[in-house]
């Protein structure tokens, strides 16, 4: 039999976890050992997850349960501040992708900023890799601790990051106007995701001090090569998946939006499997996108001269976490950076 890539997930039970289930399950180059999810342990996966019932899963498990020398990769789909201790007690020469929050910023000073409390693991958080598959493919193949972005922060730096590399854009002008699927919040209990809440109303949260500010921060000012403060705003709306952020920029003196869209679309183009730029003036919508790894981009001239309107759409569940996971793994463990994940949408 071929030797597959031995797996292991660490909370399994959340919707993320339960979408790498679902794109792992059929990767040629892989099999699923191991699946955890401390309250749910001794369960049956189909049992929390109906959908995924069949497919010859690994009962849950407790974390302290499994035998690390029989995995080659794992990933960490844990709460934001529970997985530095997790990770933190993975052997050094397992390779990890996490998906959590705790390990994307670089500078421990501005994880206590944002987070509230020092960084547990701060010689690992050195050495993590940030995980936009896109701009940090050779870091990546070579890295054992991959940081998966957020997924706000993913379908924003995707249209963002190039336009500030070439100066095309104001560094000091940029408004990020993002919407999510409820999914986004997580499968636990919260008021704010209950039905009642979020059905037939559109709502803003974290206003001016959203946590994934951080990580646009660090990434917008590391394109643009100098400090970048963005505007950003995310809302909730009651659909169950899908991002949709529309970003507002300033262009740069005798800079067009057809110049924009034109180095869109020479970064982006053929050679990457995963983002598409549409034809200027085209915008997405997250329907277009949905169950899928991709990331699609629009670019419309504003009617004020100098200024552009960019649309960009990702599944959040997906390109926004467990598909640019697997794209990250694909490329740790030397497989097509493809494989596993080439599904078109949903659609209706």
């Amino acid at each position: 039999m071929k030797n597959h890539a031995n797996i292991a997930i660490l909370g399994a039970s959340g919707y993320t976890g339960a979408e790498l289930v679902r794109l792992l399950s059929r990767h040629p180059e892989v099999r699923i050992g191991a699946v955890t999810a401390d309250r749910k342990a001794g369960e049956h996966y189909g049992d929390v997850y109906p959908h995924l019932a069949g497919l010859g899963l690994p009962e849950l498990t407790t974390i302290e349960a499994l035998n690390w020398d029989k995995f080659d990769l794992v990933f960490c789909g844990l709460p934001h501040g529970t997985t530095q201790e997790v990770i933190a007690s993975i052997p050094r020469n397992k390779k990890i992708v996490d998906l959590s929050a705790d390990f994307r910023l670089r500078d421990p000073e501005a994880y206590r900023k944002w987070y509230g409390h020092a960084h547990q693991a701060v010689d690992l958080q050195a050495e993590a890799v940030f995980g936009l598959t896109e701009f940090y493919r050779g870091e990546i193949a070579g890295g054992r601790l991959i940081a998966c972005p957020g997924c706000y922060p993913t379908s924003a730096l995707l249209p963002l990051a190039p336009l500030l590399e070439q100066k095309l854009i104001s560094a000091n002008n940029i408004v990020i106007d993002s919407k999510s699927g409820v999914s986004g919040a997580g499968r636990g209990l919260k008021e704010g995701s209950l039905f009642c809440e979020v059905s037939e109303a559109i709502h803003a949260y974290g206003i001016a001090d959203h946590r994934h500010m951080a990580e646009l921060d660090q990434e917008l000012s590391r394109a643009a090569g100098t400090a970048v403060i963005a505007s950003f705003t995310p809302h909730l709306i009651p659909m169950n998946r899908g991002i949709l952020s529309t970003i507002y920029v300033q262009l740069s003196p005798g800079i067009s939006a057809e110049d924009a869209h034109g180095a869109l679309n020479a970064r982006y183009g053929e050679e990457e499997p995963f983002v598409r730029v549409l034809p200027l003036g085209g915008a997405p919508a997250t329907r277009h996108v949905r169950g899928t790894n991709h990331a699609l981009i629009g670019v419309v001239a504003d009617r004020r001269p100098g200024r552009a309107i960019i649309v960009s759409v990702i599944d959040n569940l997906v390109k926004g976490a467990a598909g640019q996971g697997v794209q990250n793994m694909n490329l740790m463990l030397g497989f097509p950076e493809t494989a596993g994940l080439m599904q078109e949408a949903l659609f209706p």
